[in-house]
């Protein structure tokens, strides 16, 4: 496992990761490996991705049809 250390935190985003790790139950070390492993998780489905970027939030409203997962083509045969 990687190991990283934050230098130059200013004091209250350390307070702020401290209470949030307090309401999470969890060390601050836990809560920033949950924000850090959730800010780089590549979405589960494209479509999720696009709406981050293109959503209501963002000025854009889009009307996607429900769709059904399924697997990917097999692209050897």
């Amino acid at each position: 496992m990687a190991n990283i250390s934050v230098r130059n935190l200013d004091d209250e985003t350390y307070r702020r990761l401290k209470r949030r790790a307090a309401r999470s139950g969890v060390s601050m070390e836990e809560e920033v490996r949950r924000i850090l492993n959730r800010a780089v998780a590549a979405p589960e489905r494209l479509g999720d991705l696009m709406i981050s970027y293109f959503g209501p939030e963002n000025g854009v409203d889009l009307e996607l049809r429900p769709r059904e997962p399924h697997e990917p083509p097999d692209l050897l045969e």
